[in-house]
């Protein structure tokens, strides 16, 4: 109730039966449709977490007010925090595929509005929505944080001018200063205020952190890249009376100021402010030797907000390009993907992108269809690598409709009777420290050749003929690691990964317990683990966990490799 009070006036009657209702439907038919996800995507959805948009439309079809569906996933994520991990995995998916479609909406409305109703700083926060639909990022409380910095520049302003208009101005007002010398006190008070009083800075030690690009991570960490520096600035600025322009400049965006009452195209008769470097004003010939090359006159022009939110997230395309392969690095391309086609939707360039990614991650067969043929409409040229990608896709959709049955490993088998370990223990490596669970096995190394050689493998004492576990890392990797390498661990803690629920539903303070489908895969390992625990974790409290005796010790091999 707390979280929906706020949707109802207090001047208005409802039909509360009515309201609570329609509130139950929707939470039965969201745990129906969670349940059903961890069932379908269990074996299909690949490592890096991604699951199928089309996967909710049983939610977006219930027709129930999106608050009610929003409150119920809530209600399931802020539930005990060791139970109902499956539910909650999915759960936040759903959440963060719902929010995301309504940003996109919020988007394709804001740019349809004239160009000159299309704020900045508005565009800015739809980009940093969309990458973090579960943070609480709003346009007002961004507004009132560019509010705090203004009156600090005011109170900084009436020390050097207390006669100053733009101190007379109050939210909402739109003041232009024709004056040079005001607008020049105006910034000078800006800069004063922001890069020495609150010590924002250019990240010049993180470039390629895609927090850099998030207006609200700017604000909080006081840090960022010319185009969000320059997003800040030029919006502090306008609240000041100081029009400022930004200009799409290689390798480093900046800012305009016209010197002269009436627009101009003289790119002389402006000074360029590097808001990444403190707001250092700078002349068109040394803007070149910033970027240590000659350009253009075009390069000095100003840029349409819309120009500006497909550079803000080409450079998150290209952190996500950048990234190492993981589920950060291939949700970030997925969501800057999503953006930009969203701004600019017949990029060939950027659409055979998406359908590779796709393609490549095995998920949403039949977008990357659409997706392909509107490539083939916009450029036939393409037929090559449209029909490569269609002809795979098809083999794709087609060996979906024929899934094969996942493999069953039993304990009892006399292949598996090296297997020492079961799903749902947390284990150590005994040479690496990391912290991590069990989720699957294998009686030996089932990896390539390749691998085993650069893991130097034939380094340890029994090689690639023992057992391999599947393991979930504390630092949110995945790893495949030998048995002699792993033992319990003395103190069992909770793994933050973010894949754990997908293989877990509970955290029993020495151990986790296995959700229906990897019990399917293991049905002889839940038992096994009991067992284990049982023996090894006896005098266990959930504040003072610790082995119980010699049982717990495990062969120790002092290699020099960690797989």
């Amino acid at each position: 109730w707390p979280r929906l009070r706020k949707l109802y006036r207090q001047s208005e009657s409802y039909d509360w039966q009515k309201e609570y209702r329609t509130r139950h439907m929707v939470c039965l038919q969201i745990q129906r449709t969670v349940v059903s996800i961890s069932k379908r995507f269990f074996t299909e959805v690949p490592c890096v977490g991604q699951v199928l948009g089309d996967s909710f439309t049983e939610i977006e079809s219930l027709g129930a007010p999106e608050h009610f569906c929003e409150d119920e996933l809530l209600s399931i994520l802020n539930s005990d925090r060791r139970k109902s991990l499956t539910l909650k995995y999915y759960a936040k998916k759903i959440l963060y595929f719902l929010r995301q479609q309504n940003i996109l909406r919020n988007l394709k409305a804001f740019l349809e509005r004239p160009p000159e109703e299309q704020s900045a700083l508005e565009g800015a926060v739809l980009v940093d929505q969309y990458c973090n639909p579960l943070a609480d990022v709003t346009f007002e409380s961004i507004s009132a944080q560019l509010n705090d910095i203004i009156e600090k520049v005011k109170k900084y302003l009436r020390a050097k001018n207390a006669s100053h208009p733009s101190l007379r101005t109050s939210q909402g007002d739109c003041l232009v200063l024709g004056d040079f010398e005001l607008q020049r006190q105006v910034v000078c008070a800006l800069n004063a205020v922001l890069y020495d009083q609150l010590q924002y800075k250019g990240n010049e030690c993180d470039y390629y952190n895609p927090l850099n690009s998030y207006i609200h991570q700017v604000l909080l960490r006081q840090t960022g890249i010319p185009i969000s520096l320059s997003v800040l600035y030029m919006m502090l600025a306008r609240k000041m009376g100081v029009v400022l322009e930004p200009v799409n400049f290689p390798n480093h965006f900046l800012l305009r100021w016209c010197q002269r009452q009436a627009s101009s195209e003289d790119i002389y008769d402006y000074v360029y402010i590097d808001a990444f470097g403190k707001g250092k004003q700078l002349t068109a010939k040394e803007c070149e030797y910033l970027i240590r090359q000659q350009v253009t006159a075009d390069y000095y022009s100003a840029i349409s907000t819309t120009e500006l939110l497909l550079r803000m997230v080409g450079n998150l395309l290209n952190i996500g390009k950048r990234g190492e392969g993981n589920e950060k690095s291939y949700q970030l391309l997925r969501d800057s993907l999503d953006l930009y086609l969203t701004i600019d939707p017949d990029n060939v360039q950027y659409l055979l992108l998406q359908a590779r990614l796709y393609f490549h991650l095995g998920i949403w067969p039949e977008k990357v269809l659409d997706i392909l043929q509107h490539i083939q409409a916009l450029d036939p040229s393409q037929h090559g690598a449209v029909g490569y990608l269609v002809q795979h896709t098809l083999e794709h959709i087609q060996h979906k409709r024929h899934p094969i049955e996942p493999e069953v490993k039993r304990r009892s088998a006399p292949e598996h009777s090296q297997v020492q370990y079961s799903v749902g223990l947390v284990m150590k490596h005994k040479r690496s420290g990391y912290n991590c669970v069990i989720y699957g096995w294998d009686p030996k190394c089932t990896m390539s050749q390749e691998w085993i050689t650069t893991m130097r493998v034939h380094q340890l004492s029994n090689g690639a003929n023992q057992p391999f576990y599947n393991v979930l890392v504390q630092d949110g990797t995945c790893r495949y690691a030998a048995q002699e390498n792993l033992e319990p661990h003395s103190a069992p803690l909770e793994i933050a990964h973010p894949e754990v629920g997908r293989y877990f539903t509970e955290f029993a303070d020495t151990h986790y317990i296995a959700n229906e489908e990897l019990q399917t895969r293991y049905p002889e390992d839940t038992v096994e683990t009991q067992r284990t625990v049982q023996e090894l974790y006896r005098a266990h409290t959930p504040n003072s966990g610790h082995l119980a005796g010699p049982s717990a010790e495990h062969h120790s091999h002092n290699d020099s490799t960690a797989p």
